[in-house]
C-alpha cells in the first residue's frame, strides 16, 4: 500500500512538473485535483497501456521503442479527455502538447522514482 501511494505521488508531482513546462497542459485548481488527474493517469495507464503496447508491438520493435512515446502521448491525452468528462480542471491542448507532457511526466517519474523507490528500499530492508 506504501508503495502505491508513493508510486500516487510521485505521478501527481510528474504531472505537475509537466503542466510548469509544457505550454498546452493547463490544470484548473490545486493539488486536489492533480491528485485526481494522477489517479486517473495512473488507472489509464494500468488498464489500457499494456493492451496498446501489445497491439502496436511490431512498431515498437520497428522503432527501437520510441513508439512507446507516442502511446504515453496517447494516454496523457485519455486521461485529459476523462478528467474533462469527470469535471476535473485538466487540459490538453492537441498531441504536440501531449508529446512533450508524456515526455517530461516520464523522465519525472523516473527520476523520483529511482531517488525515492531506492531509498524506501533501502529503510524498508533495515
Amino acid at each position: 500500500m506504501r508503495k502505491w501511494l508513493l508510486r500516487w505521488l510521485i505521478n501527481a508531482l510528474a504531472l505537475y512538473v509537466a503542466t510548469e513546462l509544457v505550454p498546452g497542459i493547463t490544470v484548473e485548481g490545486g493539488w486536489q485535483v492533480l491528485l485526481v488527474v494522477a489517479l486517473i493517469f495512473g488507472l489509464v495507464n494500468a488498464l489500457i497501456g499494456p493492451l496498446l503496447k501489445l497491439l502496436t508491438c511490431p512498431l515498437i520493435i520497428l522503432t527501437l521503442g520510441l513508439f512507446t512515446l507516442v502511446i504515453n502521448a496517447w494516454m496523457l491525452s485519455l486521461a485529459s479527455w476523462l478528467a474533462a468528462r469527470l469535471g476535473v480542471g485538466f487540459y490538453v491542448d492537441g498531441f504536440a502538447s501531449a508529446f512533450w507532457g508524456a515526455l517530461v511526466v516520464s523522465v519525472v517519474s523516473f527520476v523520483l522514482s529511482m531517488v525515492l523507490m531506492d531509498r524506501d528500499n533501502h529503510s524498508s530492508r533495515r
